[in-house]
């Protein structure tokens, strides 16, 4: 239903009017089995011999195919192909997600905000921040009541934040009451103008256990400062089982089991992810009973990112001195194991009613058929997770799909592509369009079916990822 005048691109850019024909603008992409790096002249840039070709040489995503919208008739691509001597088809379709968002997993120590904080772009609000993982801050962005429950602008500015991060660009956001963010899938994240380079190697009491033989004998305690679970070596399990005699040391938190604190500062982006600017703030007075003068105490990050070392003077005062170069290779060591800083995008969506139609006739038989896992589920060509439970709910990384790869309509809502393979007989049970399946010889020279009420700009071809499995894989999604 929109208008699209003769020689202009339609609101969406996604199609276009030529000549009064309805033109697809973003090329259709197949992927090549051959990883990224593979020195190969794609497919496409070369004629076709005329020999036979197998789903396991060459796989039509649904990216540039197309929608089935208004859902009445089949799918863009039902493409039948061969997969270890098996019979296989592939239903190819652009969804229209309005049901949809994004996972943001950000790999830093840091605090970005609280829990359930409003994460806003362009002032606007398109997310929160959830519950952290393990040397990871989470956002969940985008979904219905962003798109669509809110004003206008709203709705726009959620649609455009999430076009932007699954095609893989930059994206600047704010944590409301937290920190500012500027983040793109697979690369570093950037926090308050500064990029991250590390994620931690462990809680405070993992990195107390994981260095706790190679620290005995070099110095006479280590406290390693983590916002979550601040970890002292004296009294911890691991310096318990190895000798380590007590310190005498006290700290300011609340004590879990042995040598292992909970709040021991208030989050931030100082000291392993608390506020902390001086560690010392965190001790309390040195037992004079067991202390002693002169004893030697390491305070580390659990990035290795802060390291300090002290001395307690004659009145059981910790005094700076500088590292000695027999704890640097320590220091060092927890800096290599920690690994590189990125931020992950999932994108995260319901294939609904409406598109299920057009793989089949019954909606439903083809939920059923997914969650008995018959029928393998891909975005782009890129696996997915789909979750349990009812409808087709599913994730996938964006970095393993094609670019490009999302579209939107100002509804708003995402476009994104999803492919459902199966066996041919399996496809045909489920009460598939049978009588609208194409071989895969005559995709690639740039056929349509006759349900498609647009035809195709051109083709591109991609190479798999690298690390990715093939798409299409007889046997184990049955």
């Amino acid at each position: 239903m929109c208008y699209i005048a003769e020689g202009r691109a339609g609101a969406c850019d996604r199609y276009a009017n030529e000549d009064g024909e309805l033109v697809r603008l973003d090329p259709l992409t197949i992927l090549e089995n051959r990883e990224d790096d593979a020195p190969v002249v794609p497919f496409l840039d070369r004629e076709w011999d005329g020999d036979l070709l197998s789903g396991e040489e060459t796989f039509i995503t649904a990216v540039g195919s197309g929608t089935t919208y208004p859902d009445y008739k089949p799918a863009p691509f039902i493409v039948a192909s061969k997969a270890a001597g098996a019979d296989m088809i592939t239903v190819v379709t652009e969804g229209i997600f309005s049901y949809c968002g994004a996972k943001v997993k950000i790999d830093t120590d840091r605090h970005l905000g609280s829990e359930c904080a409003w994460v806003r772009a362009d002032g606007e609000i398109v997310g929160h921040v959830t519950t952290s993982e393990y040397g990871s801050q989470m956002l969940s962005l985008g979904g219905v009541n962003h798109l669509t429950g809110g004003g206008k602008k709203e709705g726009r500015v959620t649609c455009s934040t999430l076009l932007a991060l699954c095609n893989g660009e930059e994206v600047a956001l704010e944590i409301e009451g937290g920190a500012e963010l500027q983040i793109a899938a697979g690369k570093a994240p950037v926090v308050n103008g500064t990029r991250e380079e590390r994620m931690r190697v462990g809680c405070g009491s993992a990195t107390v256990g994981m260095f706790a033989a190679q620290w005995k004998g070099l110095v006479d305690e280590v406290v390693v400062v983590d916002d979550h679970i601040t970890g002292v070596m004296s009294e911890h399990q691991a310096g318990k089982v190895i000798g380590w005699p007590p310190t005498g040391i006290k700290i300011k938190g609340r004590r879990s089991t042995p040598g292992r604190y909970f709040q021991v500062a208030e989050p931030g982006t100082g000291w392993g992810g608390t506020d902390l600017k001086d560690p010392l703030d965190i001790l309390g007075p040195w037992k004079p009973q067991v202390a002693w003068p002169g004893l030697s105490l390491l305070m580390v990050s659990t990035t290795g990112e802060h390291a300090a070392y002290y001395e307690l003077n004659e009145d059981l005062q910790p005094v700076q001195k500088d590292l000695p170069e027999r704890l640097v290779p320590s220091t060092r060591r927890i800096e290599e194991n920690c690994e590189p800083s990125l931020a992950s995008v999932l994108f995260m969506a319901g294939a609904g009613g409406s598109l299920r139609s057009g793989v089949t006739e019954n909606p439903v038989s083809l939920t059923r058929s997914v969650q008995s896992r018959l029928t393998s589920v891909t975005c782009g060509g890129a696996p997915v997770m789909i979750w349990p439970g009812g409808g087709i709910t599913f994730m996938a990384d964006v970095t393993q799909m094609p670019r490009d790869a999302f579209g939107y309509v100002p509804t708003p809502a995402l476009v994104a592509p999803i492919e459902f393979t199966m066996s041919a007989a399996d496809y045909a049970a489920l009460g598939g369009h049978m009588d609208y399946v194409m071989t895969l010889e005559e995709a690639l020279t740039g056929a349509t079916g006759r349900q498609s009420d647009h035809r195709l700009s051109g083709r591109r071809s991609e190479h798999r990822k690298t690390g990715a499995p093939w798409p299409v894989r007889h046997g184990e999604s049955s």
